[in-house]
């Protein structure tokens, strides 16, 4: 199929510096371990009206300022690498392994504390769910993108507590703790998606659900759908049982946030129903609410593709598992150590120019671009 963008693409050569309009901010030289229609809707506000005033005084002309420069060679940036899209499940303060959770899926909030400095001092930065499918990924040069996805709307990942009759974040909760560590470095990123399960106890703590749900997204976390109690879709036989699970917590959100939908879905206990009834995952109604998912997040084991990439496949979106108290093979300190920078998506600066090494531009979909200028170094 052919984009309805038009893109352009660039070849220079690799001794060259090349010029890029982007914001110069910390990551250049990170260190790190080893070498239209959008599928996802902006929910997060509307542009601005704008008022006719024939005495307003004339526009002023725009000072010109230099377009910063990045030397390719230096930064080598590769937006055709692969992406880590973490999932989180628990976070507590501390830990008794159990028959159920010998530490795998559980950190405490002091490793997650320490995780978040070491992703920045590293050179990562987080993005939110929609801007990577929508291909709108803006992280300064030499940045690494990652994305966070919590699943369950457990407490430990986020309640809320009253303080002098205001309603905050628990500081003992994953965003309470992403919260202060943004607030002494802004460019790391207030992203994530909460994949819940409305019917559960979602977020306990102080608060109405409504409440609780609305702060997350007003500072600019993303909700997605987990099915309204966590059902087990490989043992649901019919369609009607399948879209009643998904379709019920999308009409539970949408009757406490109006006009809120959930457009991502992740895969409980990563299982699929057999693949006659595939399809309701992606779309189906419930109670006259329709449902349509642009992306359904996998159990995580190893990192996503590029949204540019000819193997990206947002109804197939793999994750990296957090690392828990109790490390295993494949989790995200292993993902960490193991791929290389070389490997992953390297910005190069600028959300409108894609920019990839020659060895790696048959990598690359032209018709994803949506109309970003390709270059090729």
């Amino acid at each position: 199929m052919t984009s309805f963008f038009k893109s352009r693409i660039v070849k220079i050569a690799p001794a060259i510096a090349l010029s890029l309009s982007l914001l110069l901010t910390g990551c250049n030289s990170p260190k790190l371990n080893g070498d239209s229609k959008s599928p996802v809707p902006n929910t997060t506000g509307q542009d601005a009206g704008l008022t006719d005033n024939t005495s307003a005084a004339p526009t002023p002309t725009p000072t010109l300022i230099p377009t910063p420069t990045i030397d390719v060679q230096s930064v080598k940036p590769n937006e055709a690498g692969k992406i880590m899209v973490v999932m989180f499940h628990n976070f507590v303060e501390s830990f008794t392994p159990t028959s159920y959770d010998k530490g795998e899926y559980t950190t405490t909030f002091s490793e997650f504390e320490k995780l978040l400095q070491s992703l920045y001092d590293d050179g990562y930065r987080l993005i939110s769910m929609s801007d990577y499918l929508n291909n709108n990924i803006s992280v300064p040069a030499g940045c690494i993108p990652m994305i966070f996805t919590f699943d369950d709307g457990t407490a430990g990942q986020f309640n809320l507590v009253e303080e002098n009759g205001t309603l905050k974040a628990n500081k003992k909760s994953a965003v309470g703790i992403m919260e202060e560590f943004c607030e002494k470095h802004p460019d790391f990123g207030l992203k994530g998606t909460f994949y819940v399960n409305l019917g559960n106890s979602t977020f306990q703590g102080e608060g109405t659900l409504q409440e609780r749900l609305k702060y997350l997204i007003d500072k600019g976390f993303e909700i997605g759908n987990h099915t309204y109690t966590h059902i087990n879709l490989k043992d649901t036989t019919s369609a009607e049982k399948i879209q009643e699970g998904i379709g019920k917590n999308q009409k539970t959100i949408a009757e406490l946030i109006p006009g809120y939908k959930m457009v991502t879905f992740s895969l409980p206990y990563g299982l699929l129903p057999s693949k006659d009834l595939q399809n309701y995952v992606i779309k189906g109604s419930y109670d006259g609410v329709e449902y349509e998912h642009a992306a359904i997040m996998e159990v995580g084991w190893d990192p996503a593709q590029s949204p540019v990439s000819k193997d990206f496949n947002p109804l197939s979106t793999h994750r990296v598992r957090a690392s828990g108290i109790n490390p295993v093979e494949g989790d995200l300190a292993w993902w960490i150590k193991n791929l290389s920078r070389e490997e992953q998506y390297v910005s190069d600066g600028n959300p409108d120019t894609v920019t990839v090494p020659a060895k790696n531009e048959d990598k690359v979909d032209k018709d994803k671009l949506k109309g970003k200028e390709l270059i090729v170094y």
